[in-house]
């Protein structure tokens, strides 16, 4: 009888210390899976904050005295660049998409830039990198989700918690921000 009593301990301990291992690994996985994410948002980011300088510069040689609407493009994207958390980066990204679509409706007051090809060239590719970063904000989202659901979830939470695991912010724009800037010429 002891020896029966002694193995169902045993047993109760290893699968206790299994079910810890395997979710614990399993938080690590989603915790990493979540940061991975947003490096790739982050990516997607500065490849689009890059051509902005670009754009400018383009903009500059047909519409010199346009410089309030270049210069909120320029603030917009500094902001955006200092930006570090997903909520003050969704808000920093709005601004952005905003100056930028200023930018674009120049090109209908001067028929010289809407033809000049470094500028179609360069609408081209921050259209280009809209797509990717919403692309980019699902996946986050999605392993932000998973994450969050995980650590919610009964019994992980109670090794959540112990572990300080906390819930992350999901990557949202405010209204339409987010997607592709649209320019009809």
């Amino acid at each position: 009888m002891l020896t029966v009593i002694i193995i169902v301990i045993v047993l109760i301990v290893v699968g206790l210390g299994l079910w810890l291992v395997v979710s614990h690994n399993g938080l690590v996985k989603l915790k990493n899976r979540v940061e991975s994410a947003w490096a790739q948002i982050e990516v997607q980011l500065n490849r689009r904050h890059d051509l902005i300088p670009n754009l400018v510069e383009t903009v500059k040689g047909y519409a010199s005295h346009e410089q309030d609407t270049l210069q909120q493009v320029i603030t917009a994207r500094n902001a955006a660049v200092a930006a570090s958390t997903p909520g003050e980066q969704a808000q920093a990204e709005k601004a952005v998409s905003g100056a930028l679509a200023n930018v674009f409706a120049l090109s209908e007051a001067y028929p010289d830039l809407k033809a000049n090809q470094n500028f179609l060239a360069l609408q081209e590719e921050l259209t280009s990198s809209e797509d990717r970063v919403a692309y980019a904000r699902q996946y986050y989202n999605d392993a932000v989700s998973q994450y969050n659901t995980k650590i919610e979830s009964f019994p992980a939470v109670f090794l959540a918690r112990r572990a300080g695991y906390q819930q992350r912010q999901y990557f949202q724009a405010e209204g339409d921000a987010r997607g592709p800037v649209s320019v009809s010429f």
